[in-house]
């Protein structure tokens, strides 16, 4: 059966490491007038959820968006992706696509698997494409590390696994070190289109509808990939969570940040939050991938309770260096007892 006469519903993965603009190009997919109705599964890597922050709460969408925060949807918490894609695929109401927005530190291919190993799934469902995002700046260092043995770079398996390669961040890097990166990315996949972008802005039929997943071409990069087997995450690589009612003193902050950044940066590979400033009565959303940070407001907190919601994935984090300066960046420092999530 043809892609065009399948009647199953779409899936579509987004992937890319920490920090390549997965949340970004979800955004543009939200809010684009193309017209079908989607679901979204979203899969945060670390201890406190702020995607849903960045995006149900930031736009008025009809999509439905599940959150699944309590592990890595390629490993731990794979039952539970079941379990929400029987829910929607068995529903009346028949989905346009579904999307599946995995953790920067996820492996695409045992998401993958799911469509063809269980028999439910290759009933109702069929893999559309799975899309990397790629940080032009960073990508380079990231598949270039030396992991512990046993442990996989995920980064690498992101981009073999592609369909399409968006590089993203672009404006970032020249045209010589463009080609440079291009280069390095076909030496890992020579058939995924490279799409290049700022912003993660791409057409949607860039994203949705590609009907682009070859199971014979995976089959031939890693023959194993119908085999359900085990694999190993980077251990180094953890996570520190803050979730505390109060208000930041913006000047305490920037400097916590700039210093943070100074002398960790290379070990930071994201931090993203939604706080509160004293003296605004808007959200502030501040993001950085390694030394390169940005903040804006957001919208009103409203009634909402001024919850502070701050995540820090990197390598080898000093966990109660980096909590104890985080809590003195509070105007009430003394009241406001921060403690990791």
């Amino acid at each position: 059966m043809s892609d065009e006469a399948d009647s199953r519903v779409p899936v579509t993965v987004l992937t890319g490491f920490l920090g390549s603009g997965k949340t970004t190009l979800l955004n543009h997919i939200l809010t684009a007038n193309h017209g079908k109705k989607l679901a979204v599964i979203e899969n945060e890597f670390g201890e406190v959820g702020v995607d849903d922050a960045l995006v149900k709460k930031r736009f008025d969408t009809k999509e439905e968006i599940f959150e699944m925060n309590n592990g890595c949807i390629c490993c731990t918490v794979r039952g539970d992706l079941i379990r929400i894609l029987s829910k929607l695929l068995k529903r009346k109401e028949k989905l346009d696509g579904i999307i599946i927005e995995t953790t920067g530190m996820a492996d695409p291919a045992p998401v993958a698997q799911t469509f063809f190993m269980d028999e439910s799934m290759k009933e109702y469902a069929r893999l559309d494409g799975i899309i990397t995002l790629v940080d032009a700046k960073h990508v380079v260092q990231h598949l270039d590390e030396e992991k512990p043995e046993g442990a996989e770079n995920e980064a690498v398996e992101q981009v073999v696994f592609a369909d399409r390669l968006l590089l993203n961040k672009i404006d970032l890097v020249d045209e010589e070190e463009l080609g440079r990166v291009e280069a390095r990315l076909r030496t890992l996949n020579k058939y995924a289109p490279i799409i290049r972008c700022t912003n993660a802005a791409v057409g949607m039929d860039a994203v949705l509808g590609v009907h682009a997943f070859d199971l014979d071409r995976i089959l031939g990069i890693d023959p194993s990939f119908l085999e359900d087997s085990e694999h190993e995450h980077d251990a180094s690589i953890t996570s520190i969570g803050f979730e505390q009612a109060g208000d930041l003193d913006m000047g305490r902050l920037n400097a916590w940040v700039s210093k943070l950044l100074q002398e960790k940066g290379v070990d930071i590979f994201r931090m993203k939050g939604v706080l509160s400033i004293a003296g605004s009565e808007d959200k502030y959303v501040f993001q950085a991938v390694h030394m390169l940070f940005t903040g804006e407001t957001l919208e009103p907190w409203g009634d909402e309770p001024h919850i502070n919601k701050l995540i820090v994935i990197g390598r080898n984090l000093p966990r109660e260096e980096i909590t104890n300066s985080f809590k003195a960046c509070f105007v009430d420092a003394a009241a406001s007892a921060v403690a990791p999530k």
